[in-house]
Order: C-alpha cells, then structure tokens, then sequence
C-alpha cells in the first residue's frame, strides 16, 4: 500500500505518492495479449450484429421515399444519423464545414481514443471495432467506412457551413400535426422536410489567457494540439482537471516526462475504464442522486481511488450530477509518483512556472488557502471546446424555458419536431453519446415523417418537458441538464405509450425492424 507524502511542512500542500516505478506497459503488453481470443470473438459478435439489425444498403436507384432530410455535421453522429435514414429509404445531404469526416474525433491528438469501452461505442449496428479501447484513427476509419458503405461520399458538401435555416412557403403548421419544410442557407432549390443538427457538444478548442502567460519563457499549448509535443524530460502543469486534462497527464508521463502536475479547480469523480462499473452507473433510472447513491461513492472511493480517496469529490459532490472522468492511468500514476495532483486556483504566470492558490477539500473554487509556485517548462491549457452554437436555426424553435437541453425526449424541439437535435443538447450525463440512441432517434424522426398520426403537437412537446421538470425539480445535477442512459431509454421506450398509433411501431423505432 503506498503512503501519501505530503510535499512542504505547510499543511496546505499537494500530494505525491512515494512508490518505485510502476509496470503500467508490461502490464498493457500482457493485457494485448491475453486479450487476443477474447476480441476474435469479440468481432464475430459485432459481425453477427451487423447482419441482423443494419439497415439495407441504399439502393443504387433514386431512394424510394420522396423525403429529403439536412443533417448539419459529419461527425460520429451526423454519419450514423444519414446512414440509417438512408438505410430506410430516406434521401439525406450533409452539410458540413469540415473538408473531411469525423467530427471532433479529427480534431484530436492521435494519442487520443474511447475512455469507455466499445461496447457502449456501437453508434451504429455496422460498426466493428477490433479493440475494446480504440485510438482516434481506429474510430475515423470506422466513421468513414460507414460513411461510404451508405453512399453518403455523394450526399455530402464539404466546406459548406450552415449559416441560416429557414421555413419554406410550402409548410404546414405543428400546431395540426404538420411541419415545417426547411431551406439552408437560402438555396431554394433544395427544400428539406427535416433538418437533424449533429454539431455536438465540443467545437472549437477553448482558448484560455493565462494571467501573465506573456512572462512565461517555456511553451504553452491547448491540450487537444499535443501531438508535436515533445515534454520528455520536462516540467509539465496541465491546467484543467476534466477528461482533456487527466488525458494529457497520461500523454506527458508516457513521454517520460520529468515531473506532471494536474491543477484542478474542483475535485471531479473519476470512475473505472470497467464495461460493467460504467455500464452499472448508467442504469441508474432517476438521473439523479437517490438514498442509495453513497454505497457507490463509497466502493469508488474504497476500491478505485483507494489511498488516494482525498483527491474525490467532498460529500456535496455528487457521483449523479455531472459527468465524471473514466480513466485508470491517472490515479496509477499519481500512486507512482509519475505526476501530482494541485487542488487550487491559477493566480498567474511566472517566468519560471505558476503561481496558484492551494485549496483544502471541500473548499470552494477561489476560496481561502495558501501561495505556492510551481516550475514549469510546457504549461498544458486543458479547458476543453466551445459549445458550437446553433444560431443558424430560427429563434422561434426556442421560447423560453425550452432552450437546449430543455427539448422534447432531450433532442427535438419543442415547436416543431422536424427539426432534430441528436447529441448537440445536452450538457451532462453518464453515459455515451456514441451508441444506439443515435439510431432510436434517427428512427422516431422518420416515423413522424411516414405517419402524421404519430407526431408530436408543440404542447405536447413542452408539456412532457414540464413533467420532466417537475418530476426532477430537486434533481442537483438539473432537471434536463444531467441525466443517464437508462433514464433515456426510459424517455424513448415510454414515448410510444403516449400515443397507441405508436405501439405497433415500437420494433422499427428500437432495432429498425419492419416500416420498409
């Protein structure tokens, strides 16, 4: 068992776990081959998958149905989206401004690759991973194959950012189980019935000015432009302790950095890289924090953080209110002296590093504590991306109390359902955003396009977000803005119930069987 030493004799101070070396790479070279039958098997299994519940290849004739759908993104959710609306018979167009697909996923360090397993990654039935953890080009050739596998390399405008989205004559009114039909960017020659904005959640890398950054003489550089990085036998201070943050400290000791320093305004739950722990997790139904929730807390803290259960969230932080960080290596690494955790706040660029305030546990962001510098070559700003906007889409979509995420099932718009949001509103959740749903919903829009008695009125819509409102109205992660993959397959289970013209579709809607 490793002992916390605690650097300098104020009692304020960040930790270092005094141990040897630790076989972190002798173990991965035996976990590959260990592993080896266990993932052959694996892709039989998703091969099989793949035969049963993947939609037909589009036809190499016009598409069957005379509805058109925009998909604006070509991102991980923008081609699944396309691919099993094509799939269906559905005539689809991406728009994107990228000059290639991919998403954030081509916007990342190559080093870059699932926190989670695969097993919750399916984003479609045709995908087949051959690992169980796979890397950033792994995931884009995925995403490209499926991309051209439906045909979409000729649906697609590339370098075409979507700067406005307008209502077309011919539309008819939500209020009467119609819709609108919509036009992009003022081209009237294409008019869409259905508009699904797959932009996400991460857009541009959030750029963040250091206090004093101009004094510092060693590099700065944001945490997703690591690839050119050479920190071997340097000081590094990554500044931000979500995902972006503990992934670049795993990148700096794996490239046997000096010393790695993890500063972190607030104390964030980390969870095990386990298919069943982070599956578990998920099936929480409530979405938020129930009587149960500290045994959790408690085999987390017990099991995974071990002597290091200090660096968790205080009892305020609860484990169901934001997303938490997956991840193993981290907390090894701090076990093994490779990096060290700094609970405390950035006061200002040195010459020679940072200067930050150290904080106690519990104590809150900018709150009292103590002055200490740190020395730093390579200074690692790991705050994460801009929340792409979606000003291109009318205001009106959006009334007040109905903005992103408060939206009908969490992704369509409350005043007209033609207009999907998949993986572009929500904020928190445990989770993935790289699986089934992306199909579940692709489907319920294609059902109201095929059958106006299944659609969903604007009351309605804002009806069952108030409910959810209000059945969540103590909830501390938010009402709709926190939530967990089993409360989502609850929302799109019980959709159907709300209407009984929806039963009978209810095989289409969940494994794409049959309304072909």
């Amino acid at each position: 068992m490793f002992s916390p030493t605690i650097i300098s004799s104020r009692r304020v101070r960040y930790f270092r776990m005094v141990a040897p070396l630790d076989s972190l790479k002798l173990q991965e070279t035996l976990i590959d081959v260990v592993s080896f039958p266990f993932r052959a098997v694996y892709i039989l299994i998703q091969l099989v998958i793949a035969f049963v519940f993947s939609p037909p290849y589009p036809p190499k004739q016009r598409p069957h149905r005379d509805i058109k759908v925009a998909i604006v993104g070509s991102g991980l959710s923008g081609v699944s989206t396309a691919a099993h609306l094509v799939g269906h018979g559905f005539d689809v167009r991406i728009y994107t401004a990228d000059e290639q697909v991919g998403g954030i996923w081509s916007c990342v360090n190559s080093t870059s690759g699932l926190q989670i397993s695969s097993v919750l990654y399916r984003f479609h039935p045709s995908v087949v991973w051959h690992h169980f953890y796979p890397h950033r080009n792994e995931i884009l050739s995925e995403i490209a194959r499926i991309w051209k596998k439906y045909g979409l390399h000729e649906r697609t405008y590339f370098d075409r950012p979507v700067t406005k989205v307008e209502r077309h004559p011919s539309s008819t009114d939500p209020k009467k189980l119609g819709h609108a039909r919509w036009v992009l960017n003022g081209d009237y020659t294409e008019i869409f019935d259905a508009v699904v904005v797959t932009v996400g959640t991460c857009g541009e890398p959030k750029e963040l000015d250091l206090p004093g950054q101009d004094k510092f003489k060693g590099e700065i550089v944001h945490s997703s432009r690591l690839d050119r990085l050479d920190p071997k036998g340097k000081r590094v201070v990554v500044v931000g302790g979500g995902a972006s943050g503990v992934e670049a400290v795993e990148l700096a000791v794996e490239l046997n950095a000096k010393q790695t320093y993890l500063l972190a305004r607030s104390d964030k739950w980390i969870i095990p890289r386990n298919v069943f722990v982070d599956t578990a997790l998920a099936l929480n139904p409530f979405g938020r924090p129930i009587p149960t929730s500290f045994i959790w807390e408690y085999v987390l803290r017990f099991f995974h953080y071990r002597s290091l259960w200090s660096i968790s969230p205080a009892k305020d932080g609860g484990l169901f209110t934001t997303t938490p960080v997956v991840n193993n290596s981290f907390l090894q690494h701090l076990r093994a002296g490779k990096a060290s955790y700094v609970r405390g706040d950035l006061l200002e660029c040195t010459e020679r590093g940072v200067k930050v305030n150290l904080r106690e546990r519990g104590v809150e962001k900018g709150g009292p504590g103590v002055e200490e510098a740190i020395d730093a070559d390579v200074i690692v700003v790991a705050t994460g991306f801009e929340r792409p906007k979606v000003d291109f889409l009318p205001d009106d979509l959006f009334p007040k109390g109905y903005e992103r995420p408060n939206l009908y099932l969490q992704n369509f718009t409350t005043q007209d359902w033609s207009v999907l949001m998949t993986n572009s509103a929500f904020m928190n959740a445990i989770g993935t955003a790289g699986h089934v749903h992306i199909g579940v919903y692709a489907r319920i829009l294609a059902l109201f396009l095929l059958d106006p008695e299944t659609r969903v009125e604007p009351r309605d819509a804002e009806l069952w977000v108030n409910l959810i409102k209000f059945v969540k109205r103590a909830a501390p992660g938010g009402q709709l803005t926190f939530f967990t993959y089993a409360e989502l397959c609850f929302w799109v289970v019980s959709f159907h119930f709300f209407r009984p013209r929806r039963l009978k579709h209810l095989p289409f809607v969940l494994f794409g069987l049959g309304y072909d």
